[in-house]
């Protein structure tokens, strides 16, 4: 297959280039309506019986609250004549929005909840309908015609489920922005460092924009179809350039170690398709296998990065086996034009003493190099004993946030909101009798400070109402009740409640669905946490199948699987440390709270991969010299020794794209972009340079061990170089660079 894909470029190379350049259009033209389909959200499980709840809220309810208006007298208290005149004309004028149902103001029912302890603010609540896109473009409308003053005697701010969505998704475009202004500037030099020319330089941005603008496309057509988050942008800009830098250095580097090793333009292209570009096709796939995992996830925000992930990384492949062999033949020698002044005469892949020297270090003391760097990186993931999950709320987004404002005054000024109540859902009539045994029972519980039903309002287990029965919450078909409690939104407590809630005896034939913000908290864990399993088999497996057949080892796959586990370990455990417990929380500007279940997940998956990345392009080399003929500690030593340079230039240039993200207001996407460069570079550094040789020094030739019928499997399945030798063998020392 490598060998026809370089005949093409050699004897088409102009005809896959105008190819290439009209698909480059046309998927640019696709992906630009991208951002019109995808969807903010995305973090629940739909099968859950949170989702469930709200779905039948929405039908026959008129749906959850999920606008919370905090209105403040701009003179004296709320029930002044002059504040009570403004609410009800603001709880009138809500009404007529066509975009939001079951509007409820403290003007209207004189609720003791919805009024502020001082006296001095109360709430409006309401519900903002449509789909998760269709309601942050409602919310949005809505809070910029209302917010602000309000008829001279009262000043509305917004928040609420629904506007904490709209300012992520504005805050997300914001980041997005900023962290690509400091990424693409900040690449660019250093690969002009890397590289030491222009031409060169460029050639790795041609496979990063055609993998982000093809994914692009991509995600147009499946947000046309299906659910699609909004964040998978993150993910396809970051990792669409990090992987087009990591796969057109390793092809780029290839090539010109072949033009100053005396091959013709004709044969460098065939030698650097038939070995990098093998390595770069099972890379891709190790990678694709990783992100494909989160897929299983019921929760489009995970399967969304699965989308993009396999998209960017499969188009990144493909323009990188097609795209840059045609450029190299049309380029030739002038690859190197526009050499820098003072850049030596080194070329980039050639064997590289310092990491040549590291890994024969290594080899020759494994237990004293390697055991100082395993006990760094297992004292690195101790905090992972202490973790804990949770989901996205307004605790995400800066202080200076809007919504956020409100959910802290909420907490501090208000007793027991609606916003934040558990929606208890029977989906069937109910006798009154045994609506109110119910409903009793549920305002005994630990924490609840009432329960409110169509029949009564309930507190403290006693069977008399304290007061009256809110009409909204009865239909002939259906009842619902409003769990209220003064425990803190998504605190353990509030976790406990909900397990209670649902423990609760229901009225006779009917079964009670829970939702609400601790219900949804808890079943989005319960979710994660039963198809985790299954995710990681996938990834372990499909990693081990495809690296035995890479390698022909069975020893091999195993190796990568622990030392990548332990790297992985390490990473998720500094970020632990960082954001759940809260260091370096004044620096970056956050707020510590439990680690976000569904970006850990992904984060996971992301350095899993990009991890697997880095495993191919060493053992690739190191299989190479190994088949050659070399000994063991040759083949790593040469082979780190020729691939060292270019492992750790691709792993600061991703990590970049990465650490871009750092810059984010979103503290979960801090944690993303600080946490996925921070895996990459322990992977480059301390895996690949340290554990790896100690590794392969450990386990001698039964490195490359596999049982006889496996060895024929692969003898006759796996994929074996077969790529012509070099026209002329490398030189000991590298020449200056070819002049075009």
């Amino acid at each position: 297959m490598f060998e026809r894909i370089a005949e093409l470029a050699i004897r088409r190379s102009r005809l896959v280039l105008a190819v290439a350049v009209a698909a480059v259009v046309l998927m640019g033209v696709a992906g630009a309506g991208a951002f019109g389909t995808l969807l903010g959200g995305g973090y629940d499980d739909p099968a859950s019986s949170s989702s469930r709840a709200a779905k039948v809220i929405e039908e026959k309810f008129g749906g959850e609250t999920n606008l919370v208006l905090l209105v403040r007298a701009s003179e004296g208290r709320v029930d002044a004549p002059a504040a009570r005149e403004a609410g009800r004309a603001l709880a009138a004028d809500l009404r007529k929005e066509r975009n939001l149902e079951n509007v409820v103001s403290y003007w209207d029912t004189d609720s003791s909840s919805l009024r502020a302890e001082d006296g001095r603010s109360a709430l409006v609540l309401a519900h903002v309908t449509g789909d998760d896109t269709e309601r942050d473009e409602n919310a949005k409308a809505v809070i910029d015609t209302y917010a602000g003053p309000y008829e001279g005697a009262l000043t509305v701010r917004a928040g609420g489920g629904a506007a904490v969505t709209s300012e992520m998704g504005k805050q997300s475009g914001e980041d997005l922005l900023l962290a690509e202004t400091i990424a693409v500037p900040l690449t660019l030099v250093l690969l002009l460092v890397v590289f030491g020319s222009v031409v060169a330089a460029l050639l790795p941005l041609v496979v990063g924009v055609i993998a982000i603008v093809g994914t692009f496309a991509e995600l147009f057509v499946l947000g046309s179809v299906t659910d699609v988050s909004v964040f998978a942008i993150n993910l396809t800009t970051a990792l669409g350039l990090g992987l087009g830098i990591d796969y057109a250095l390793l092809m780029v580097s290839r090539f010109r170690e072949q033009l100053a090793a005396g091959a013709g333009v004709e044969d460098a292209v065939r030698r650097t398709v038939g070995t990098a570009g093998r390595t770069i096709a099972f890379s891709a796939a190790t990678v694709a296998a990783a992100l494909g995992a989160l897929l299983v996830f019921p929760q489009y925000f995970l399967r969304s990065f699965g989308y993009a992930g396999i998209g960017v990384v499969a188009i990144a492949a493909v323009g990188t086996l097609f795209v840059m062999p045609a450029l190299f033949v049309v380029l030739g020698h002038r690859v190197n034009s526009g050499r820098l002044p003072w850049v030596g005469p080194a070329v980039p892949g050639a064997r590289q003493p310092l990491w040549g020297r590291l890994a024969r270090t290594v080899m020759r003391r494994p237990a004293l190099t390697a055991l100082p760097v395993l006990a760094v990186l297992l004292l690195a993931a101790s905090p992972l004993l202490g973790i804990t999950f949770g989901t996205p709320d307004e605790r995400v987004l800066p202080e200076q946030a809007t919504s956020r404002q409100v959910a802290a005054v909420l907490r501090e000024d208000f007793t027991g909101t609606d916003d934040a109540a558990l929606h208890v859902v029977l989906d069937r009539p109910v006798g009154e009798d045994p609506l109110e045994s119910y409903a009793v029972e549920l305002s005994g519980l630990e924490g609840v400070v009432r329960v409110e039903t169509g029949a009564g309002t309930y507190a403290d287990g006693r069977s008399a109402p304290t007061g009256p029965g809110t009409a909204a919450l009865a239909r002939p078909d259906a009842q619902r009740i409003n769990v209220v409690s003064s425990l803190a939104p998504k605190s353990d407590a509030a976790q406990r409640l909900v397990d209670e809630v649902r423990a609760v005896g229901a009225p006779e034939g009917s079964d009670p669905l829970v939702g609400g913000t601790g219900a949804v908290l808890v079943d989005s864990k319960d979710s994660i946490a039963e198809r985790l399993p299954l995710a990681v088999a996938l990834v372990a497996l499909t990693t081990f199948l495809l690296l035995f057949l890479f390698t022909g080892s069975v020893v091999q796959p195993l190796r990568a699987l622990v030392l990548n586990m332990i790297s992985l370990g390490a990473t998720l455990g500094v970020m632990t440390w960082i954001f759940q417990d809260g260091h370096l929380s004044s620096v970056l500007g956050f707020t510590a709270q439990p680690m976000e279940v569904s970006m850990t997940v992904l984060m996971f998956c992301i350095a899993f991969g990009l991890s697997m990345d880095y495993e191919v392009f060493v053992t690739s080399r190191i299989k190479e010299l190994h088949d050659s003929g070399a000994d063991n500690e040759s083949a790593v030593v040469d082979g780190l020794g020729h691939t060292g340079r270019i492992v750790s230039a691709a792993a600061c240039l991703l990590a970049v794209s990465f650490f871009a993200f750092g810059t984010a207001e979103l503290s979960f996407m801090q944690m993303f972009g600080l946490g996925s460069g921070l895996a990459i570079l322990i992977d480059a550094v301390a895996v690949r340079g340290v554990l790896v040789p100690a590794a392969m020094r450990l386990l001698g030739r039964s490195a490359w061990y596999a049982p006889r019928l496996l060895r024929a499997f692969h003898g006759r399945y796996g994929l074996s170089e077969s790529a012509p030798a070099p026209a002329a063998p490398e030189p000991a020392a590298a020449p200056p660079y070819a002049k075009s």
